[in-house]
């Protein structure tokens, strides 16, 4: 079994970026809060197809690698942000793994230990995947979240209640938040800076197959929403102006994870001043390069790889990635 490392990753000196937030630790500023579950994936990637029922298929691999929240928090991390993850890790040997990859990272673990960690079986096939998990229950509370002071957090529709009133929430959903939320209000999501959800999440939420038109109807409860529209980039609705950005051709490997890679540069690109299309722009293409190769930390690229992809498709880096990326060499 392999770990999966982005192409031309390079893993920094872990004893001087990992963090401990144990109870004397000093409290910190953090950039960015990711309160979302974390997960790990067992990825099986080289399938011909997704197998049937009573069928085995053969993988050409298998990959084990952070997952759920954790992509996100790496992401981050990896675009140069302060990241924390808030999240319940288990007592176990997946937790270890878990822990250990995000101290070689430089995030900050800054949830509470329990009996066992959440686990996924992606299959990757046809550019699409398929997953199974195991979900034991646990999440973060509010008094986790507010002691890493995070100046921004991901948290998903269920817990956007958690967040401290100072905080700068960015608000995604999931399918069964979706589910639960359709048709309806959604609570405390009009304290969201932004809301970001899938094509398919926007027409579960709204009951409206046009996304555009469902954008707006989830702009009445929330000042800014994207819309995330696989391999066709994505759109943003804010203020009553609508934007758009189209993702360059790729061939996917495995999409897991895009979408939480998508959320980390548009956080990355909102917090250091980039204008409302080129934050947009700036998300698509993070998402785009990750979809290459298997697993979504595998394919989270550097800052400086984002910047030098960035450059040629005539992006102008944020106002202040330049010098974090030059602090960081």
């Amino acid at each position: 079994m392999s770990e999966a490392q982005p192409s031309g990753y390079e893993r920094p000196d872990a004893e001087r970026r990992s963090h401990n937030a144990g109870p004397d630790a000093p409290r910190s500023t953090i950039d960015l809060a990711c309160g979302e579950l974390a997960f790990v994936d067992l990825t099986f990637p080289g399938l011909d197809a997704l197998p049937r029922a009573g069928e085995e298929r053969h993988a050409g691999d298998f990959l084990r690698s952070p997952g759920g929240g954790a992509i996100t928090a790496i992401g981050a991390a990896r675009l140069g942000l302060s990241a924390a993850l808030v999240s319940p890790i288990g007592a176990d040997a997946e937790g270890d793994f878990l822990r250990a990859a995000l101290a070689v990272e430089g995030v900050l673990w800054a949830g509470r230990t329990v009996a066992r960690t959440a686990v996924t079986a992606v299959l990757p096939a046809d550019g699409d995947r398929a997953m199974a998990t195991f979900d034991p229950g646990e999440q973060l509370t509010a008094a986790e979240l507010a002691a890493v002071s995070p100046r921004a957090a991901v948290l998903s529709l269920p817990r956007l209640g958690l967040a401290p009133p100072s905080v700068l929430l960015y608000a995604t959903v999931g399918d069964a938040d979706a589910r639960a939320a359709a048709g309806g209000k959604i609570p405390d999501v009009e304290r969201a800076h932004a809301l970001l959800v899938n094509e398919r999440e926007a027409r579960v939420l709204t009951g409206i197959d046009d996304v555009e038109r469902a954008a707006r109807r989830l702009a009445e409860q929330a000042p800014r929403v994207v819309v995330t529209l696989g391999p066709d980039g994505a759109l943003e609705l804010g203020g009553g102006e609508v934007i758009e950005a189209r993702a360059a051709p790729h061939e996917a490997v495995d999409t897991t994870g895009a979408g939480d890679l998508f959320t980390a540069a548009y956080v990355w690109a909102d917090l250091h001043g980039a204008e409302p299309p080129e934050r947009l722009r700036w998300a698509v293409l993070y998402a785009s390069l990750s979809v290459r190769v298997a697993t979504a930390v595998g394919g989270a690229v550097t800052l400086e790889t984002l910047l030098e992809e960035g450059a040629g498709l005539g992006l102008a880096a944020p106002p202040d990635s330049v010098a974090i990326e030059e602090e960081a060499r």
